[in-house]
């Protein structure tokens, strides 16, 4: 049956010709149900038992869960099936063509992570699922770039639990054990339009929303002043107020003000702990003009993940690779895979690719990240 999974190239070609974009805006969002096809395929072939589960809340989307081996702990390698839409016009490659040049592979989702799947399709061909002592997991789920909805569904909905789970993120092969998470909510002023020459018969949107920001400023100082996480370059939450739109004209009352705003929160925060501090912050406005402030979420939020770094996974990576473990700004799904087991991120390619033109992988990392698979299910899932 091995003999069916195409070489590592054509994996990859393959990967990259199906499309599934991921998208907020309804008419770019793609099912990823025939890449999960094609996954599964191939996982069937290599002696895996498949899962295919439809994922609530989406537009037709699916994860997919292979097992191989029995018993309990074992590893789970991760990864997300969708990609960011591309920038029409700005390619100069066929974005779903594999494209191989000056040892570089192009293509949408090269790095940004559908050929992790191809690495590890290509490292497991040579391995006898029968030989295997603990459980091998295959996790690939949809929607990551958007909503997570794959990662969160599968973390509710999990009954399985390895000992430990690699998400392959494009990290240049760093092992990363902890990132900050990202909170991103519109704040808006409902007023009462009037006339600008009697001010009073009106309520200023512009003018409230003035006194939510001077109470948002004071908790952006406190959270600086209160968290502190060294490891990071920033080591302090951080509170960007992002834009800003309100009112229609110059003689009219301003009826209505809308903020976007975003948190990114340390490790160890919890969400409800922040939009409590939020609330509170907003309380005085809100106590004053009751009714005319809210809050709401612009997208699902992501907590801060951190795997304890003297953690067997942390120890063995960091001993395979010879590197020490970091930490990063950018956000996946290991806080949701982390409620599971502990997690680390680490895969092929570089993240300053991802979501960018011409996203390519260098084939610098075939070598390595193949001997990788290896050698962490020999150990997790031979010993």
């Amino acid at each position: 049956m091995k003999s069916k999974i195409p070489p590592f190239i054509e994996i990859y070609r393959e990967l990259i010709a199906t499309p599934s974009v991921s998208a907020t805006e309804a008419a770019l969002d793609q099912s990823n149900a025939a890449l999960i096809a094609l996954l599964a395929g191939w996982f069937k072939d290599l002696g895996f038992n498949v899962e295919v589960q439809p994922v609530p809340g989406t537009r037709k989307k699916l994860n997919l869960l292979a097992r191989a081996g029995s018993g309990t702990g074992g590893l789970l390698l991760a990864g997300h099936t969708d990609t960011v839409p591309f920038d029409d016009g700005r390619w100069t490659r066929d974005p779903f063509t594999l494209t191989e040049h000056d040892n570089k592979l192009y293509g949408l989702g090269a790095a940004d992570m559908k050929g992790f799947f191809a690495f590890i399709l290509d490292a497991l061909r040579d391995i006898d699922m029968a030989t295997l002592k603990r459980p091998l997991y295959i996790l690939a789920t949809a929607d990551e770039e958007t909503t997570m909805a794959g990662a969160r569904y599968f973390a509710k909905s999990a009954t399985i639990r390895p000992d430990c789970a690699i998400i392959g993120e494009p990290t240049s092969l760093q092992p990363v054990r902890a990132h900050k998470g990202h909170i991103s909510n519109a704040v808006r002023i409902l007023g009462q339009s009037g006339h600008s020459s009697d001010p009073a018969r009106g309520v200023n949107a512009i003018e409230l929303m003035h006194a939510a920001i001077g109470h948002i400023l004071t908790l952006r100082d406190s959270l600086k002043a209160r968290y502190r996480f060294d490891a990071f370059t920033v080591p302090y939450p951080t509170l960007n107020l992002g834009a800003i739109h309100g009112g229609d004209a110059s003689n009219r009352i301003c009826a209505c003000c809308e903020m976007h705003m975003d948190i990114r929160p340390l490790p160890g925060m919890t969400l409800s702990e922040l939009d409590g501090l939020l609330n509170e912050a907003l309380a005085p406005v809100s106590e004053r003009w009751p009714g005319r402030l809210t809050v709401s979420e612009l997208h699902p939020p992501i907590p801060g993940y951190e795997c304890p770094p003297d953690n067997e996974l942390v120890q063995v990576v960091e001993n395979l690779l010879g590197v020490q473990t970091e930490v990063v700004n950018y956000c996946t799904e290991a806080p949701f895979i982390q409620n599971i087991c502990p997690t680390l991120v680490l895969g092929p390619g570089s993240i300053n690719q991802a979501h960018q033109p011409d996203e390519y992988l260098e084939t610098r990392f075939i070598k390595p990240m193949r001997e990788l698979i290896h050698q962490v299910v020999r150990h997790f899932c031979w010993h």
